[in-house]
């Protein structure tokens, strides 16, 4: 046999994809840091009552996403309801633009809300977003002239959108010109929508709008 038909035993040199790391390889603690919503709140293990709303309430780690869905037809459903809640309160004369300001007043009232329930502040904004969606509202439809009075179901995107906006102006007229601080009011709101308080702006809200469309039936 010559020496060109001899096999060659060197090892073939490894290739890009044996460098990948195995797939039990530790998580850096970092990574697992940055996947909670203010480094604190766990958001993975999240109940959901309402299956109509549960697509349009996502939960995610970001809390300001720089408007990158701005451009987008019902892009708002894939930000977060905590992202969307802080928006919501921006839209006053008084703090529109506030952004940071307005997340740090979001993040103690979690903090509050933690420290009086002992529950994660995320299940709690859930929970208090799927009380205050209202199921019916009213349009006004014409016939010969006169403007006649509907009752018509509220699609799922439209209820946490009317959700967040009762919440919003309930802690706007609470805080406004009021010793109360905003982060407090907010969290009042926020414990008493998700327990179903009547007191609460919110509940009150959504109640007074699906009475007045039952009655328009």
């Amino acid at each position: 046999m010559s020496a060109e038909d001899t096999p060659d035993d060197t090892p073939e040199e490894d290739g890009p994809e044996d460098d990948a790391p195995e797939p039990d390889a530790p998580v850096d603690p970092e990574t697992a840091r940055s996947a909670k919503l203010f480094g604190t709140w766990e958001i993975g293990e999240l109940e959901y009552q309402d299956p109509s709303t549960k697509r349009y309430l996502t939960v995610t780690p970001i809390a300001h996403t720089m408007g990158r869905h701005a451009g987008k037809q019902f892009q708002k459903s894939e930000v977060s309801v905590v992202e969307r809640l802080i928006n919501r309160l921006m839209q006053t004369d008084e703090n529109t633009g506030k952004k940071q300001q307005t997340t740090r007043l979001v993040r103690e009232a979690f903090e509050t809300i933690h420290e009086r329930t002992d529950e994660n502040p995320i299940q709690v904004l859930v929970r208090a977003v799927e009380n205050a969606a209202p199921r019916e509202e009213t349009v006004r439809l014409k016939y010969g002239g006169i403007s006649v009075p509907q009752a018509v179901d509220v699609a799922p995107q439209r209820r946490v959108d009317q959700a967040l906006g009762f919440i919003a102006r309930g802690v706007y007229n609470n805080s406004f010109k009021a010793p109360v601080d905003a982060a407090d009011a907010l969290a009042e709101e926020l414990m008493g929508t998700a327990n179903y308080d009547m007191q609460v702006y919110a509940i009150n809200q959504k109640e007074e709008q699906e009475r007045v469309a039952a009655a328009a039936r």
